[in-house]
């Protein structure tokens, strides 16, 4: 099968369009030909190996995931023993974690990481959904119906979804971006945008019950401002950041989890972890109309290259997708 692997870190250049063997499922796997793949900040950073404390995980001068690409959709081609309620012909999309792989003609899957497509979107679209979308549904948990809540990097991959997200939960939503995507965010459901390019929303004296952070481009001081006495600081990644250090935005999470039990404000610091459950209530706010994931751009799979390249210097607005 056709593939976009790795064989050292560094820029877009460094992937390439190879010739690798088909996959076959084990015990519990689903083996899916892929219609599209989407990509994330995660592909990024792990095809730079940056930020350089990563590579303790990733592996210390080449990923030792090959193949790089994490969301996928497609349709079920063969299953391996043990796996009961999926078979041949379904349509799903799924999360292949830390392993990747996703820009390939094929994957093999855990059963526990794939789920059935939302019957009303394409494959495109339903490759947009999982790390992004259930990162923004794990930010919103403790959102109610009422709370005002500000997310900052609205128009990014998981900014579009949490927006959409926290309006059907029933909260108040301002979205921040820069000012391009003003009219984008407004469009997905936002009561209010600011411009971050002329409002800093830390100083406009506005309070927020939860603020979602995407950017990780104000202290933790400037973030608290903007909450109410016992609201809530999702902080995730740090969107903002562009390579080249040896933490990278590990310091203002870290930063984070030292001062959160000494605060009465709230700061949680997300982990994203991938699962059918997730991947099923995404699907079921798809089907209702409720979630309708934006993409920016497509590109078929030898350009893989050339769509990370817009993703890390473009500012790309909710999601870039592969077509396999």
């Amino acid at each position: 099968m056709k593939a976009i692997v790795q064989d050292r870190y560094g820029p877009p250049e460094t992937l390439r369009l190879a010739e690798v063997d088909t996959p076959e499922p084990g015990p519990g796997e689903v083996l899916v030909r892929v219609e599209a793949a989407a990509l994330n900040a995660y592909d990024w950073h792990v095809m730079r190996g940056d930020p350089r404390l990563a590579r303790l995980g990733w592996g210390r001068s080449a990923p030792r995931a090959r193949i790089r690409g994490r969301d996928f959709a497609g349709r079920v081609e063969a299953v391996g023993a043990g796996v009961a309620d999926l078979s041949a012909g379904d349509a799903v999309f799924g999360d292949l974690g830390e392993a990747s792989g996703a820009f390939a003609e094929y994957v093999c899957v855990p059963q526990e990481l794939v789920a059935h497509s939302p019957r009303n979107l394409t494959p495109e679209q339903a490759a947009a959904l999982p790390l992004a979308g259930v990162t923004a549904l794990m930010g919103l948990s403790e959102v109610r119906p009422g709370h005002r809540v500000l997310v900052n990097g609205a128009s990014g991959g998981v900014g579009t979804f949490a927006v959409q997200l926290a309006k059907a939960l029933g909260a108040t939503v301002t979205g921040v971006c820069r000012t391009r995507n003003v009219d984008v965010v407004r469009s997905l459901g936002a009561d209010d945008v600011v411009d971050y390019t002329t409002t800093d929303f830390t100083r406009t004296g506005q309070r927020y019950d939860l603020v979602f952070d995407l950017v990780g481009n104000r202290s933790l001081t400037a973030f608290r401002r903007a909450l109410t006495p016992s609201g809530t600081l999702v902080l995730s990644g740090g969107g903002v950041y562009r390579g080249g250090s040896l933490v990278g935005p590990v310091w203002l999470i870290a930063r984070g989890r030292l001062l959160a039990p000494l605060l009465r404000q709230r700061i949680v610091v997300l982990d994203a972890v991938p699962g059918r459950a997730r991947l099923d209530v995404l699907r079921t706010h798809a089907e209702a109309g409720r979630l309708v994931p934006a993409i920016d751009r497509t590109y078929p799979l030898a350009d893989v290259p050339r769509a990370m390249r817009y993703l890390e210097t473009e500012h790309a607005r909710a999601k870039v997708v592969v077509t396999v």
